[in-house]
């Protein structure tokens, strides 16, 4: 069990000797770190062949990586939600979708990267921001700015497409490309990593969310019913769903499901809660260490989400390097403390 860190792959490699800096070897990428991302994931381009990772593409992004001293462990969401939106509802061009991403997860396991992290949230704010959230200027300690989501104002939001969604149609589209990517991350030999859906509430602009709850995520293995299929499981949303985290850790750790995970401050459940800094938290992360350890979770934890503060540059790096030293701390303890 290791802390690791979303990464940027920059012109002079210089934000991974950063994360170098401050202890951490474990990285995971998104569609950003792509060369040509804007022209090749656009909107346009997202049912065209074409929208996809080539071999070479991300065996150099894992070399750069190992030429900071990082491994590259996972690609998270390495498409826009919106180059595989006609999967997600079921619209002509889906089977494009996929084969696109599932040329990505072939050349991912030829590139040597173990695992893929993917949402099944079609109704996403974009402009760089993958949560839906009512406030992002929401007071938070000593006068810093988090995020928040108050379902009471977010219940008025506009439809997302021209018409509502049902649960029944959604759970199907989910099983059609889970049954068709599945067998190609097995042969690849990539994991999948499901992410909760971010706010999790049951619906959003007529759009149902599969996996605001624990019954969702079970129903998801289910039908996958495949070791290449597993968790991303991250602590902010768990926390505001207000469910047993431990339990749910217990529950997909024995089963060797959490692929990997994220780590979130979170305050409150839904239908209201605000993100916060890590140990203000409501999640007990060091019981959730505990249990995580106890599961024989061998895997990286990723912080994420942090409160705007003072004096802090464009990429809120006070806050990354605060979460990193407090959950660091905590894995000391909980690994010094020998049975677990």
């Amino acid at each position: 069990m290791r802390i690791g860190a979303f990464g940027r792959v920059d012109a002079t490699g210089d934000y991974l000797r950063f994360l170098k800096q401050y202890g951490i070897d474990d990285v995971v990428l998104s569609s950003t770190a792509h060369p040509d991302a804007a022209r090749r994931f656009s909107r346009e381009n997202a049912d065209k062949p074409g929208a996809h990772w080539d071999f070479l593409e991300l065996a150099r992004l894992r070399e750069r990586c190992a030429d900071a001293g990082m491994r590259l462990v996972a690609l998270e969401n390495p498409l826009p939600a919106w180059c595989y939106e006609r999967v997600m509802l079921g619209l002509p061009g889906r089977d494009q979708q996929l084969e696109n991403l599932s040329i990505t997860i072939d050349n991912m396991g030829r590139a040597g990267i173990p695992a893929l992290g993917y949402h099944w949230m079609v109704n996403q704010p974009g402009a760089g921001r993958n949560s839906w959230r009512t406030s992002l200027t929401t007071p938070g300690r000593g006068g810093s700015q988090v995020s928040s989501f108050d379902m009471e104002i977010a219940k008025n939001s506009p439809l997302f497409r021209d018409r509502e969604y049902t649960d029944d149609e959604m759970w199907a589209n989910y099983e059609y490309f889970i049954q068709a990517i599945i067998p190609v991350a097995e042969k690849a030999g990539v994991r999948l990593a499901l992410h909760p859906d971010d706010p999790p509430v049951e619906k959003l602009g007529g759009i149902p969310r599969l996996f605001h709850d624990f019954d969702g995520f079970q129903r998801a293995m289910e039908i996958a019913d495949s070791p290449a299929s597993g968790l991303n499981f991250c602590l902010g949303n768990w926390t505001a769903m207000g469910t047993d985290i431990l339990a749910a850790i217990r529950h997909f750790g024995e089963r060797g499901q959490i692929v990997y995970g994220h780590i979130q401050g979170v305050q409150g459940t839904v239908p209201h809660f605000q993100e916060c800094f890590v140990d203000e938290s409501d999640c007990d992360f060091l019981s959730v260490l505990h249990a995580l350890k106890a599961v024989e979770f061998d895997s990286v934890l990723l912080p994420g989400h942090f409160p705007h503060t003072l004096y802090e540059d464009e990429h809120t790096n006070h806050g990354l390097v605060y979460a990193i030293g407090y959950i660091k701390g905590l894995l000391n303890s909980v690994n010094s403390s020998g049975a677990s």
